[in-house]
């Protein structure tokens, strides 16, 4: 039951780190994402049966210290922004933000409503759900493609480094491999780390 829950948590969470990215590029001029009703919280129009249910499960299952999970990606068309430079940049950033924005709130509430640590329930629930959205904004704010980090990056780089970019795309889903199974025990304890500037409690 507790893995469900964790899995219904999770999947909201990355809709409405997906719904941000399409309203962000909506608001820099980019209608795709709005036209193709992908700006609302049905989450038939943005379920992934792999990235949204199998993989968070099977990462569960396997008690793995990193839980993750992905919906399908709005559809942008960059060509469309007013702001060529930094469009894709912010863009990217929104759907962290959104994150950072969630686990803020419900966070705030376990700090200053003390009543809420007396209901266990309740106190798990929102505990959950800012731990989970921290992870997701800290792992999608990590450089390696084609997470959002990548995206910021290559959008702050100059033209130059075009074929780095290049060949860290192709390399990207190693690299991502590497941290996600050799520095999962550091991202927790940074993430931690923030669950506890928040919430003035530790997660871990």
């Amino acid at each position: 039951m507790e893995f469900l829950f964790l899995i219904i948590i999770l999947i909201f969470s990355v809709i409405i780190h997906e719904i941000s990215h399409g309203a962000m590029a909506d608001y820099l001029g980019d209608p795709t994402a709005r036209l193709a009703g992908r700006l609302t919280l049905n989450p038939l129009k943005h379920l992934d049966p792999i990235g949204s249910f199998l993989v968070p499960l099977f990462l569960i299952l396997m008690n793995s210290p990193i839980l993750f999970a992905w919906a399908k990606p709005v559809p942008i068309n960059t060509r469309n922004f007013r702001d060529q430079r930094y469009g894709s940049a912010k863009v990217a950033l929104a759907g962290p933000l959104a994150n950072f924005g969630i686990a803020l709130f419900f966070g705030l509430l376990i700090r200053f409503i003390p009543k809420i640590s007396l209901i266990p329930g309740l106190y798990f629930m929102f505990s959950y759900i800012v731990f989970l959205n921290i992870l997701l904004a800290v792992f999608n704010l990590l450089p390696i493609p084609p997470l959002d980090g990548s995206h910021i990056l290559f959008a702050i780089l100059p033209n130059s480094f075009k074929n780095v970019r290049i060949i860290f795309n192709r390399l990207g889903l190693f690299v991502l491999l590497f941290v996600l199974f050799a520095l999962s025990d550091w991202l927790m304890v940074f993430i931690d780390l923030i669950f506890k500037a928040i919430t003035a409690n530790s997660f871990l």
